[in-house]
């Protein structure tokens, strides 16, 4: 109880509290360019341009404005969430970090033990990155081109490896709900590349992500009621 009381009364506040500021730190010096060449510079483009812009970007990427937190959410907890919005690399580096460490520590994700672990094992993976970007900055450009093209080429692969990886993760803890989630997956690929959505506005790759998030939600949510799984 005691663990409880400190972890809702003093640890979430303390986490809201730093995510906020550090958050909005971040969008002020994500804009900060922008700024500077508006306000010093008077370097403004016209606002169809913006509007413009924004469009572009959002009919390709806003869908993950909604999937991601909600997805996200579950696995990493409120610090998580914070951390991993103002890290990035989220889908392919933070929430692995956080599946393995949860995996490792041999707890569950949405608990506060999983919110906990979940969140050192991001940290951990942040000072890594920092690390190795670092590293490729200085070196990165000298090892590739020292590198066959073969395995140069392979790197390609190293992102669906991951996503296999995590998928098998989860599948193994869920077994029954793993095929209706890949079985949505798999059906709404099918049907992006024969067209099917093509009158949706935008690239219409984001239906697959929304589709197999919020369909296996809704299906597992149902076989719960029903006490199938």
């Amino acid at each position: 109880m005691e663990k409880n009381n400190h972890y809702d009364g003093v640890y979430l506040p303390y986490i809201i509290k730093w995510g906020k500021i550090t958050g909005w730190l971040g969008i002020l010096l994500s804009f900060g360019p922008a700024l500077v060449l508006a306000v010093i510079y008077k370097l403004v483009p016209p606002v169809s341009a913006i509007i413009t812009a924004f469009i572009a970007i959002a009919s390709a990427a806003g869908i993950n404005w909604v999937v991601e937190p909600i997805s996200y959410f579950p696995i990493v907890g409120v610090p998580g969430t914070y951390m991993a919005f103002i890290t990035g690399n989220i889908s392919n580096l933070r929430i692995p970090a956080a599946a393995v460490s949860q995996n490792v520590a041999g707890v569950e994700p949405g608990t506060k033990e999983g919110t906990i672990i979940a969140t050192l094992g991001m940290a951990i993976s942040v000072i890594v990155n920092i690390v190795i970007l670092a590293l490729g900055v200085f070196a990165g450009a000298a090892i590739l081109e020292s590198l066959p093209e073969s395995v140069v080429v392979s790197f390609n692969y190293l992102l669906p490896a991951l996503f296999g990886a995590i998928f098998v993760q989860f599948a193994l803890k869920k077994l029954k709900l793993a095929p209706i989630a890949l079985g949505i997956a798999l059906a709404l690929t099918f049907a992006l590349k024969g067209g099917v959505f093509s009158f949706l506005p935008g690239n219409p790759t984001y239906i697959v992500t929304l589709g197999a998030v919020f369909g296996t939600i809704g299906i597992g949510t149902a076989l719960y009621k029903k006490k199938l799984i």
